[in-house]
């Protein structure tokens, strides 16, 4: 049955049409999502390069993520001053130059510079790519386009350190920009071609300066803390004290101002709806936990199981699968189920992983390690479509895109401070895990003498005997430490599965005000 359409809607697509139009929009999310994590592998390839130190080099991802950072929320006053599929196309675009001059720069200081340039444009492109794609589909299959969405989000973070590392090894570092440069034309020019008479109307507001100011001022000081938080001991730092005295500060002067100002920059208004403010706590901090094991995991298995950054990419991938497969179906269904349920259940399911992985031994073989990331596709799968849907639902059409702006915004930045977190307490936990074993194993202790008699027996000298056994007291140390990531992560992902029932249930159909998106 025909889907009816207002007068200053155009009618959804159908048909070839309609493939083509999701395959160019997830594209050019593909190749955003990718770039945020294809260059992290690739840090000490480019450092050495470029003549940097490493710790130099991270730069590199620091810039762009402080400049997509504060890009992401400024979708919706963008949207309306240049129009949905404008400012979609041309932030593609600008994302291929950039991307081909990072790939061109000679020093470090020219690739940071086209770093920020690229973060800064890719901003709007993945906010909009939602706004696209429901906006697109008919409204009875609204579940669908948020399912196509979800998925090139949930592949594309897992391909690109494994891309990024083999192209670091078989090829040279500027590849990893230049694969944006055929992938963006091509899906800007299609994306023009099918979706540029859907438009929607431009009103031109005045420009929040002041807000934008405060925006740039504490969304950079803490996405900075952040990055170099853990590397410069946190706030023992007085650098990392500056940063967060500085964010906080901001982000207050930016909450009365833009509560307050006739036409902010970023709409706080959205939190007075109680699904957006419900959804958007949900994604946030199960995005961040899962974030924080998807750093964590390839750390542990190259670090003290002896894995390759290749094969550690291969025993983390199967993540994809699951989510792959099923989160069509619940795109589906999405409109026959209430959304909390689909999203409590990710949350339960997410509880069971962190739970198996809390239980992990040095022992562990590598299936032992794939089966948890087999069953977390599963609750990828239910995360992302549902949420969102009840994070759009019951908002005017005309809000969709400031909504998935912010939603994204928060989103991203509860994945910075999931990493930073994570790391940090992976290192804390493992110094006292490490403290502690060392205390029960000495000269002085049953079994110490034989342990270093041994491993002397075998040619080592004293000194080298007491390495390898401090080695593998690291190992362990580090071990139980990720083991205590885990089981408290179970306990606060079981805490989101009942956060999520906060919502008000969704009124059917699903989405249906989402599927205006543009007008």
């Amino acid at each position: 049955m025909a889907t009816a359409t207002s007068p200053h809607e155009p009618p959804p697509l159908h048909g070839p049409t309609l493939a083509l139009a999701t395959i160019a929009v997830s594209l050019a999310t593909f190749m955003n999502v990718l770039d945020t994590t294809i260059a992290n592998v690739s840090i000490p390839t480019i450092a050495g390069d470029v003549g940097v130190s490493p710790s130099q080099g991270t730069w590199v991802i620091t810039s762009f993520a402080v400049a997509n950072a504060i890009a992401v929320p400024l979708t919706g006053w963008l949207t309306q001053r240049f129009g949905t599929v404008r400012l979609f196309v041309t932030s593609v675009l600008l994302f291929v130059l950039a991307s081909l001059a990072c790939g061109l720069s000679t020093s470090l200081q020219m690739l940071i510079v086209f770093r920020v340039i690229q973060g800064a444009v890719a901003g709007p492109m993945i906010p909009l790519s939602q706004t696209l794609l429901l906006q697109s589909f008919p409204r009875e299959k609204s579940g669908m386009a948020l399912a196509a969405w979800s998925m090139t989000t949930l592949v594309a973070p897992v391909l690109g350190p494994m891309l990024g590392g083999w192209i670091s090894d078989n090829m040279t570092w500027p590849w990893i920009f230049y694969i944006n440069v055929p992938t963006g034309l091509f899906a800007a020019a299609l994306s023009w071609r099918l979706l540029r008479h859907r438009e929607s109307p431009i009103t031109k507001r005045p420009v929040d300066g002041i807000g934008l100011a405060l925006l740039v001022i504490w969304v950079g000081a803490m996405q900075i803390m952040l990055d170099k938080g853990k590397e410069l001991d946190w706030f023992a730092s007085s650098e990392i004290s500056l940063l967060a005295i500085t964010a906080v500060v901001g982000f207050l002067f930016f909450l009365a101002w833009e509560l307050t100002d006739d036409h902010p920059v970023v709409d706080l208004s959205l939190f007075r709806s109680r699904n957006f403010t419900a959804g958007v706590i949900c994604i946030a901090f199960g995005y961040g936990i899962f974030f924080g094991s998807v750093v964590l995991m390839p750390l542990w298995l190259q670090q003290w199981l002896g894995y390759t950054a290749t094969w550690a990419g291969l025993v983390t991938a199967p993540i994809g699968v699951f989510a792959l497969l099923l989160s069509p179906v619940v795109g589906k269904t999405l409109h026959k189920v209430d959304p909390r349920l689909f999203a409590s259940t990710s949350f339960v399911i997410f509880a069971g992983v962190s739970y198996m992985r809390s239980g992990f031994t040095l022992d562990a073989t590598p299936w032992v390690i794939i089966l948890p990331q087999l069953i977390q596709g599963a609750a990828t799968a239910m995360f992302f479509v549902p949420l969102t849907a009840l994070t759009l639902s019951g908002l005017h059409p005309s809000r969709i895109p400031a909504a998935a702006g912010l939603s994204n915004f928060m989103r991203m930045t509860a994945a910075a401070f999931g990493t930073s977190l994570s790391t940090t307490m992976w290192d804390d936990r493992a110094t006292l895990h490490h403290a502690r074993l060392i205390e029960n194993i000495s000269v002085y202790q049953p079994g110490g003498p034989a342990a270093i008699d041994l491993l002397q027996a075998q040619g080592l000298s004293g000194e080298q005997a007491l390495a390898v056994i401090d080695r593998q007291v690291s190992a362990q140390a580090y071990m139980m430490s990720a083991n205590d990531f885990f089981a408290l992560t179970t306990v606060l992902l079981l805490i989101l599965a009942a956060v999520v029932w906060l919502a008000k249930p969704q009124q059917r159909p699903s989405l249906a005000a989402a599927a205006d998106s543009g007008h």
